[in-house]
């Protein structure tokens, strides 16, 4: 009994910290290539910080533990709304209205309506992955469209030492921690994608012995203890960038976050082995995260800076979730 709380904790602190260096060499490596903050905060940030829910989710499928699978993804998404962006307003304000973020949103918000489309016709399979893969590839590539943008704006920029000046000050140079050489945030992008997987053996193992011990279904497992320790690199890398006033950052790696956790996770899992979906998500769960993802697009449509009472609102809210999941958990 007591193995398997150490290594449930020793797993989940395994993958923050090897999805938290993973972070700082993409990070590391994307400042040398140019790539705006929004895009950044889309695409590698968000990458980074939901890969290790890319492989607790692939593991849990792969062993039949299908619950897993899914309740981490939407757990997920919900901690990223309510926690990931409540909890450093709490700190410093978190300005949620970046040039792109409103189009990005509103992609999210027609992603989390097809994934719950897909989840009514469990289990999700070959088919329901073509769907979210082929959505992926549309994500990445007006993602890749706006990099290219930007480093064509950048150059016509460069033609004086003011607005050159003015450019570097916009990148992310001064996040600290992030490796100044390619070669060494390579070796970072090394060790991270090395450490979660053993992660996420230890996390997998030990949460589904604390679900049979407990009495608790794998998904309530999943969308709680898992899903917000896979929350937590989303989190610190949103906190670092709301102090150091990174609006795009924590923006774009929440909204990119829940659109790789829905289209790579979900797609990737699904093309290897069907997910059944399990059928207390489909009461709740589901539509708290549609819920989540219509509230992010409007925080970024209204350009609404979020302070220490929205952060408060944002995390309280959270902690009611998760208190209702047990409460319903606990009376069937």
């Amino acid at each position: 009994m007591l193995f398997d709380y150490v290594s449930l904790a020793g797993g989940l602190v395994v993958l923050i910290i090897a999805g938290d260096i993973l972070v700082r060499g993409s990070v590391g490596v994307a400042q040398r290539l140019g790539i705006p903050n929004l895009v950044i905060g889309l695409t590698i940030v968000a990458f980074g910080t939901s890969a290790p829910e890319l492989v607790i989710s692939l593991k849990a499928a792969l062993t039949g533990s299908g619950g897993i699978a899914i309740g981490n993804v939407v757990g997920s998404n919900i901690a990223n709304v309510l926690l990931v962006l409540g909890m450093p307003a709490l700190i410093a304000a978190t300005p949620c209205g970046e040039d792109g973020a409103t189009k990005n949103a509103i992609f999210m918000v027609a992603i989390s309506v097809v994934f719950t489309i897909l989840c009514f016709f469990s289990p999700i399979g070959l088919m329901g992955s073509l769907i979210l893969l082929a959505l992926l590839a549309v994500f990445l590539g007006d993602s890749a469209r706006a990099a290219l943008q930007h480093r064509k704006e950048r150059k016509a920029a460069a033609a004086t030492a003011a607005d050159a000046q003015e450019d570097d000050d916009d990148g992310l140079e001064d996040v600290e921690g992030v490796p100044d050489a390619v070669a060494v945030a390579g070796v970072y992008i090394v060790l991270g994608l090395i450490g979660l997987p053993l992660g996420a053996h230890f996390t997998i193992s030990g949460a589904t012995s604390v679900a049979q011990d407990w009495g608790v279904s794998d998904a309530v497992i999943a969308l709680t203890v898992i899903a917000l320790g896979t929350s937590l690199p989303e989190l610190a890398t949103t906190v670092m960038a709301a102090i150091r006033q990174h609006g795009a950052v924590a923006i774009g790696n929440v909204i990119g976050s829940n659109v790789f956790n829905l289209l790579a996770i979900i797609g990737i899992t699904t093309a290897i082995v069907p997910v059944e979906v399990p059928a207390e998500i489909l009461k709740l769960d589901i539509w708290v995260m549609l819920a989540c993802a219509v509230l992010l697009l409007v925080l970024a449509a209204k350009k609404i800076c979020l302070g220490r009472i929205s952060g408060f609102v944002l995390t309280a809210a959270y902690v009611l979730y998760i208190f209702t999941v047990y409460c319903l958990s606990a009376a069937i």
